[in-house]
């Protein structure tokens, strides 16, 4: 395949071309079929993923396109065989009185054969109409749930969300298999009733069959794969040129497209990324194009060959003219079912590459999905501890964590500062469950949790983020996903909804807690961000007072978008859900926020630095006491002298 050119908007926007290499297609899971031979040889194991798919979603009506696509074949037969009937009575002897009555009971044959065929092909297609969206959705639900339960080191893994983003297709690529399969079927049956029917007018007539459709088959192979090689690797930037169309709709970058006239820079930046895929798709159709040409030009010539062996049969005296003329219907019914059944098969081949790239991702999730089982955590574990945890992303030299230990007892607030890039939302990740230690240990109460029920883990704790999720949801369903398992009613609610302070939120909503926050439907509302994250302190208190074992509450950063009244409040609620079985863990930039909290740990560059209560820390003058008097001195009246130590001392020396 060409190179592919890279639009100076690609290099402008992303900082270089938005192409997948295919080096990982050497991979021994990953080989890229490039013959018709190794196509066929692998496309049988990717058919049958496929059909098990849909004898799994209704095996009723997977027999019946069978049995249906069977009695095709065999209508087609008959109809063949009827035809030569016909032609042997037309050229008989006889007046053409008795010639035409001969011909009646052929005629007969063929119209039954014909109705018949019809009737079958009518029942195929309405079972086939069935399969088609469950093994769709069959397929679409096996990828989301796998997407859904690998490891949070996988997501963030840029090779697993490479394979997350080809593996996409193949949902839709199964569904067109179960068509491509009954027309494979209906072809194969076909092909196997016409050869037989000319094998019997006439042995060399099989292999000039073969000949005419066999071009069109390399033909058609040949363009299935460019077409494949070309979408994966241009599937990124394809991605991008729709970010780009998203963010010139989106309401939330609406105020700069218009005030910084960012508007006609992305346009213009998206028209040149289109012209490069738009050179690629020319590529494409002119290599089509030529591929085509030479595929008829050899399937004419094999075609004229096989007329002129029927001209040599016919002279010599081996085909008389009535076999002669039977032998023209059915090389031209074979052929073109020949040629379609190449067609079909070229279909199941371009889409079984898909499809193993669907079944490519659902063993890659499979090998790291979050393990089940494990022992149970135990009810009361009085206290959550990491000892010397470190953890270092894939693509990063230095870790984000290096031997960290802390200690979490419940019924305690438990801060965690530090400057960004310190290693707080990592911890928070391994604290919670999300990502396990690559050394070091992390014990809810005795039992290290790599020996723990992951999934109870998850169970124990809550999380509230600064950039936590807002669904497009009622806000009764925003809060009450926090546990979306346990029904809740608009009373069930109230407690989280008043805790949070909410009330006010909810009450000016056109519908309550029933109305929809998503603005991009119709008649739906959109909260301001501090709002949501009035809404999202409800769900954390939803989730929390639904537990009564011992627990963990972890929130990062959680006022950025309230007033500072507002902030002091949800400081407040904040630290009293600290209970005798919940321990509160409170990651934020805002000290003044974690001056009460009971014990406070700094991070930095990935390191544990200090550690105390507030006072303790102050007293100490180190990097906690230098960040606290950098935000109090932001609110200090004008000529107020600076604690010594402070960094606006350490400035002004």
């Amino acid at each position: 395949m060409a190179e592919p050119e890279v639009s100076d908007a690609e290099k402008e926007l992303f900082g270089g071309p938005l192409r997948y290499d295919f080096g990982w297609s050497e991979h021994e899971r990953a080989r890229l079929d490039l013959t018709m031979t190794s196509a066929l040889r692998s496309m049988p194991g990717l058919v049958g993923v496929t059909l098990r798919m849909a004898w799994r979603a209704d095996r009723r009506a997977l027999l019946a396109v069978a049995l249906s696509e069977i009695g095709q074949g065999v209508a087609a037969a008959v109809g063949l065989l009827a035809v030569n009937a016909v032609m042997h009575a037309l050229l008989g002897s006889g007046t053409p009185g008795q010639r035409l009555h001969a011909v009646l009971p052929g005629l007969f044959a063929a119209a039954a054969a014909a109705v018949v065929n019809s009737g079958l092909a009518g029942w195929s297609t309405s079972r086939a109409g069935r399969l088609e969206p469950l093994v769709e959705r069959i397929a679409t639900t096996r990828y989301l749930a796998a997407a859904a339960s690998v490891e949070l080191e996988a997501i963030e893994d840029p090779e697993f969300r490479r394979l997350i983003d080809v593996a996409q297709f193949g949902a839709g690529s199964a569904r067109r298999m179960i068509s491509a399969c009954v027309a494979a079927l209906n072809g194969t049956i076909s092909l196997i009733s016409t050869a037989g029917v000319l094998t019997i007018l006439h042995p060399v007539l099989l292999p000039m069959l073969l000949l005419i459709a066999a071009p069109r088959g390399w033909g058609a192979m040949r363009v299935a794969q460019e077409r494949y090689v070309s979408v994966m690797t241009w599937v990124e930037h394809v991605r991008a040129s729709r970010l780009i169309g998203n963010l010139l709709t989106e309401r939330t970058a609406a105020q700069e497209v218009r005030i910084h006239a960012v508007g006609p820079f992305l346009l213009s930046r998206y028209e040149r990324m289109a012209e490069s895929a738009e050179a690629e798709q020319e590529r494409l159709a002119a290599g089509k194009a030529v591929t085509e040409w030479v595929a008829a030009a050899l399937s004419g010539l094999a075609m004229a060959a096989t007329y002129a062996a029927m001209y040599l049969l016919i002279t010599s005296g081996h085909m008389s003219l009535a076999v002669a003329g039977t032998a023209v219907i059915a090389v031209r019914s074979g052929s073109a079912s020949l040629g379609a059944l190449v067609m079909n098969i070229n279909q199941l081949h371009e889409e079984s590459l898909y499809v193993r790239d669907h079944a490519r991702f659902l063993d890659e999730a499979a090998r790291r999905t979050i393990p089940s089982g494990g022992d149970p955590v135990p009810a009361r574990v009085g206290q959550v501890v990491l000892d010397r945890v470190t953890y270092r992303y894939p693509d990063r030299e230095a870790p984000a964590l290096d031997g960290v230990s802390l200690t979490l007892p419940m019924g305690a607030v438990t801060a965690v500062v530090g400057e960004n890039g310190s290693g707080k939302s990592t911890l928070m990740k391994v604290l919670s469950g999300l990502l396990l230690p690559q050394s070091g240990t992390v014990r809810w109460g005795e039992a290290d949790v790599a020996s723990l029920d992951r999934s109870q883990i998850f169970d124990r704790v809550a999380l509230l983020t600064q950039d936590f999720q807002r669904w497009p949801v009622t806000a009764a369903l925003n809060i009450r996903i926090g546990r979306p398992a346990r029904e809740a009613g608009p009373d069930d609610l109230r407690p989280s909804v008043d805790y949070a302070g909410a009330g006010p939120v909810v009450a000016k909503l056109p519908d309550g807690l029933r109305s929809l926050l998503a603005r991009m439907f119709r008649g739906a509302s959109e909260l301001s961000g501090g709002e949501w994250q009035k809404i999202g302190l409800a769900r954390t208190h939803w989730r929390s007072s639904t537990s009564d074992d011992d627990s963990v509450l972890i929130v990062d950063e959680p006022t950025s978008a309230l007033d500072p009244e507002a902030e002091i409040a949800a400081f407040d609620r904040i630290r009293r859900l600290a209970a005798p079985d919940r321990a509160v863990v409170l990651v934020t930039h805002r000290m003044s926020g974690v001056r009460h909290a009971d014990r406070i740990y700094v991070l930095h560059h990935g390191r544990l630095v200090e550690h105390g209560s507030h006072d303790e820390l102050m007293a100490a003058g180190g990097r906690y006491a230098s960040m606290f008097d950098a935000q109090a001195a932001q609110y200090a009246p004008s000529g107020t002298v600076p604690r010594p130590g402070s960094p606006a001392v350490a400035d002004s020396a």
